[in-house]
């Protein structure tokens, strides 16, 4: 069943990119692209290889993180409920099969080409700063989140009220289930990593917004609509969801220091590219 997720998900995915390679990156990026890969990638690979070393940490410590999580125990399940209440029972009062149907694909499809097509957008830019930056915010976030899922215990509305709260999207699409248990526990919730990613891709799309104007604003609904949908399908809550917006906002700025101080240079180059490109 996990293969057959996997596949599908890898399908709907390619043809989405491939889609937005067409409406938003267009012929002439990719035919610079085709000339200047070898030195775009070598730009990209340490942050890539620290990126892939987080990942692979994050990997091996999610059999870990919640026994220790255990044993520091700072539970904040009815810290998070005393101060948001039932507004995730109320925000599902106008569920309908529709609205299920697209924050579920929202959720597992939108998520994941939102996360994949920057990569490719940015990767087909002369600048590699852009790139770069996405990397380094991407690897940021799954850091800091890790250490936050460590430290922190919280269950997420579906699991702390299930009287309350509809799985609406196991419920209507359990097969999914197979492909989330592979990357996600039920006391890692606080903050919010699919909002967390999601907004980090939007922030740096407006930051970029003079180099891919329709990506923007696609970014930033994708964005606000994932976010969204991890409180409408009972994943998380609205705390969760805020937390991971301020989360975003760090790695992103956090992000930017970085990558300006390993080549003092290129805030200059930066500057001058995108007036250039206003002025065309």
């Amino acid at each position: 069943m996990l293969v057959r997720v996997l596949i599908q998900l890898v399908v709907v995915v390619t043809a989405m990119v491939l889609v937005g390679i067409g409406v938003f990156v267009g012929r002439y990026r990719l035919r610079d692209t085709r000339v200047e890969w070898r030195a775009r990638v070598r730009a990209a690979v340490p942050i890539t290889v620290v990126l892939a070393i987080v990942l692979l940490f994050n990997s091996v410590a999610r059999e870990v993180v919640p026994d220790l999580s255990w044993i520091i125990e700072w539970n904040l399940t009815w810290i998070i409920y005393d101060l948001e209440g039932e507004f995730i029972p109320w925000l599902q009062t106008f569920a309908t099969p529709s609205a299920t149907t697209f924050f579920s694909f929202i959720y597992i499809y939108g998520y994941v080409f939102l996360l994949v097509f920057p990569l490719v957008a940015y990767f087909a830019l002369s600048n590699t700063r852009p790139l770069r930056e996405l990397l380094t915010a991407y690897t940021l976030n799954y850091a800091i989140g890790l250490l936050l899922y460590t430290f922190v215990v919280a269950y997420g509305p579906r699991n702390m009220m299930p009287e309350l709260v509809q799985a609406l999207l196991y419920d209507t699409y359990p097969e999914y289930q197979h492909l989330t248990r592979q990357v996600n526990r039920n006391t890692n919730v606080f903050p919010s990593l699919h909002t967390s990613l999601s907004a980090t891709v939007a922030f740096l799309a407006y930051r970029t917004r003079a180099v891919y104007p329709k990506w923007c604003v696609v970014a930033v609904a994708l964005a606000v609509c994932i976010a969204v949908s991890t409180m409408y399908l009972g994943i998380h809550w609205a705390i969760d969801v805020v937390a991971g917006i301020g989360l975003a906002y760090l790695s992103v700025d956090f992000a930017s220091l970085l990558v300006g101080r390993w080549s003092l240079s290129e805030r200059v180059d930066l500057e001058n590219w995108v007036t250039a490109l206003r002025r065309s």
